[in-house]
Parts: structure tokens; sequence; C-alpha cells
């Protein structure tokens, strides 16, 4: 079985991937029948655990997405679980410099070119006619985040690591840590000018950029700057927002009775 998003990514097709807080089987299968490419398990801070990750991953397996998690930290023995649970590809927060990104890669990735434990309890079952072992350092995706400046002044020497699939801002911490509010949909010139920047080295690279949005409107307009990862909200978050419009919508058609 092929890493369909990462055959979309390196075709240079834009991809839209949704985004797990919430620890349940059933909304993640509501969610992968949505028409994502991709899925992600957010083990960092959404109300996420390992037994629950596998649990969505279980109810989305029926479904055409490239399930991913979001790792609490560069940790391999977190990374390595993820990858055995089935998660097709890593992104990984805070990533800094080369030294943390090479960490990131060994952690993801089999010898000879990582130090994956071996033992793809669930993965293994990906591999289809051929062993899962013999595909996974071609499949497996290493995202790492680029939210600090840091990040940001480091990132031609990140994305030279072997094995670094592209790289995906966090765009609250990255403002956070710049000394700025932390939110999504960002319109500061600055940032917009970190973004093309990180943009042009992730093309210098030939590796893909990924950013997480609170609308679909900025994430539109963000594979238009060039970005061809983008993640809409999360469940949680857009569950929220469907229902506030629901009852501010009904309030109003009622008028002053439900008012």
């Amino acid at each position: 079985m092929a890493n369909k998003l990462a055959a979309r990514l390196k075709a240079g097709k834009a991809c839209v991937n949704a985004w797990l807080a919430i620890p349940s089987g059933f909304s993640a299968e509501v969610m992968a029948g949505c028409g994502w490419d991709s899925v992600t398990v957010d083990m960092q801070h959404g109300v996420q655990d390992y037994q629950s990750m596998v649990q969505c991953f279980q109810a989305m397996d029926r479904f055409p997405i490239t399930p991913l998690a979001r790792v609490p930290w560069n940790e391999p023995g977190i990374i390595g679980k993820t990858l055995d649970g089935g998660s097709w590809g890593i992104i990984c927060p805070m990533i800094n410099n080369a030294k943390e990104a090479k960490a990131l890669a060994d952690a993801c990735l089999y010898p000879p070119k990582g130090k994956r434990s071996n033992g793809p309890i669930r993965a293994a079952a990906y591999g289809e006619a051929s062993s899962y072992q013999t595909i996974a350092n071609d499949e497996v995706m290493v995202i790492p985040m680029i939210e600090t400046q840091d990040g940001i002044d480091n990132i031609d020497e990140i994305l030279s690591v072997p094995g670094i699939s592209g790289i995906y801002i966090g765009p609250a911490d990255m403002g956070f840590s710049l000394g700025l509010v932390p939110m999504l949909d960002r319109e500061e010139p600055l940032i917009m000018g970190i973004y093309e920047k990180l943009l042009a080295s992730c093309k210098k690279h030939g590796k893909f950029a990924g950013l997480h949005n609170g609308t679909a409107a900025y994430a539109a307009r963000m594979i238009d700057m060039g970005f061809r990862f983008v993640t809409i909200a999360n469940d949680s978050g857009l569950m929220a927002r469907a229902a506030k419009e629901a009852v501010l919508a009904t309030r109003k058609a009622a008028g002053a009775v439900a008012s």
C-alpha cells in the first residue's frame, strides 16, 4: 500500500488535511468520510492518547485517506510507537535545527537510514505482498514543525537533513515565540515575510510546506501562496463553529420568540 498523500505532494498537488482533537473512533470515522486527503491525530494538544489514536486509525481504515499523527515531542519512544500503530507520517513540534531534525528522521526511519526499532504491530498490515519494512523508509513522512526564530533561521539546514519530507508551520507558536498574540490565519507583514522565506527554502530543496489554518478561505489563499499541505481548524473547532451557526440561524429565523 503506497502513501497516497506522499504521492500527491511529490506531484505538486495541494492536499487538505483534517485534525483530530477528539478521542473518539466514531468522530474520526465521520471526519474521514468528508473528503480530506489525510487525517492527523493530535497527541500534542488534542485530547488524544496512544490508545485513542489507534482507535481513530481503526475507524478510518475503510476510507481513502492517509492517517498521520502529531506526537507530543521529539522523543523516539512515542515516535516509533506511533508509526507502529499505523501512522504514515509524523508531525513533530518545535524542531529548531539540523540536529533535532536528524533525531526526528532517525526515530522515523529503519536502518540503515535511521534508528527506528523493528515491531510494526499494526503498520505491518500496510505491507501487502511485500513486508512493511521494505517500504516504510520510502513511504513514511517525516515532518518537522517550524515554530520559532531558530527554526526559521536554520530552515536550509533542517531541509538538508536526509529523510525530511517537508515542513509544517504552527502559526500560533510561531507568533508567540516572536512576541505576538498566538493565533491562526495571521496577516502581519512580518509573518507573511517569514512564510515567503520558508516557501522559498522548501522550493529550493524540493520539499513541501504545510500550514495550520483556521478557515477554508485562508487555507485557499495559502495554497495560492505556495503551501501544498493545509489543515483547517480541528474536529472540535469545526463542530463548535457549525453548531453556533445553526443555533444563531435558528434564533434569527424564528424571531423574538426564540431570541
